[in-house]
């Protein structure tokens, strides 16, 4: 069976998680229409009888380091490189941008085969734009396919699965064929109420929380579970709170939900908002809410 590790790379937004979900046939990523979603490397599973596609999802490869957060998330797509038999480079519109050229010189360095990966093809007006697009890529890079995909309709899909899996090497199943993530219950639970964070919040806050789960307790009929969302302000934290605690608790049912469907039962989330000042910007407070991919 052909088996191997494929590496989801792209700028913010472009639809690696999205994708992933859909390839895996099960939400493992959280999404959002805000960049940065995914800070973390998230690894899916896709076992079929052609084979095993070990998936992943990394955070958008960008310029901005102005943070540690930003740098950390940086490294982790980075280093997600070393060890992958194949890179399949998502972007999101026909055209190059500025950073695309550090990528490209990434994937020169890396000497792994890569598919070029063209999502949001359902937002595509002239097609002709397309066929364009990719001759002009084969002359800037040797990619091994080229594929237009609409991640969120499932356009094209299946031929990007055959694809990927023709590049992979011969290999025995690394994983067991019902497994899907090597991620936790308790580190997806945390992911699930960022992203109904995310949804809820304007642009900028998004960026300045994050999700930590204090205590889970998985019980024969109920998993109990007490989560901590961090902010950096007092300011940040009545936001998150909104008048009269609403915005919090629609953030714990529409959390609590997806939990439940996940975990295949019922599900109690207590969440709490507490401050740390400058989180973002501190390696320790990083390692210690779990940064350490």
């Amino acid at each position: 069976m052909n088996c191997g590790y494929v590496a989801l790379i792209g700028r913010p937004n472009v639809g690696k998680s999205t994708l992933m979900n859909h390839l895996l046939g099960q939400k493992i990523s959280i999404t959002s229409r805000k960049p940065q979603t995914t800070r973390h490397r998230i690894l899916g599973i896709n076992t079929t009888e052609e084979g095993q596609a070990i998936y992943l999802d990394t955070p958008g490869m960008h310029s901005n380091e102005k943070h540690a957060l930003n740098r950390y998330l940086n490294r982790t797509a980075d280093t997600t490189l070393a060890g992958v038999d194949l890179v399949v480079w998502l972007i999101d519109r026909p055209i190059w941008h500025e950073y695309d050229e550090v990528i490209f010189n990434k994937l020169e360095s890396a000497g792994l085969p890569v598919i070029l990966v063209l999502n949001k093809i359902d937002r595509l007006k002239n097609k002709d734009d397309l066929l364009s697009f990719f001759a002009e890529a084969q002359k800037k890079f040797p990619f091994q396919q080229m594929v237009p995909v609409s991640a969120l309709k499932g356009q094209n899909l299946q031929q990007l699965q055959l694809a990927i899996m023709g590049l992979l090497p011969e290999n025995d199943l690394i994983y067991p064929e019902d497994q899907i993530t090597d991620r936790s219950e308790r580190f997806l639970a945390a992911e699930i109420v960022r992203e109904k964070l995310t949804r809820q919040l304007g642009d900028e806050l998004p960026y300045a929380l994050t999700v930590e789960i204090e205590k889970y307790e998985d019980q024969v009929n109920i998993a109990k579970i007490y989560a901590i969302i961090w902010v950096e302000r007092s300011s940040q934290k009545s936001i998150v709170i909104g008048k009269q605690g609403d915005r919090l608790k629609k953030v714990g049912t529409d959390a609590r939900k997806d939990i439940e469907k996940l975990i295949d039962k019922k599900a109690y989330l207590q969440l709490w908002v507490k401050v740390k000042k400058g989180w973002s910007d501190n390696e320790r407070a990083l390692q210690s809410l779990g940064f350490n991919d």
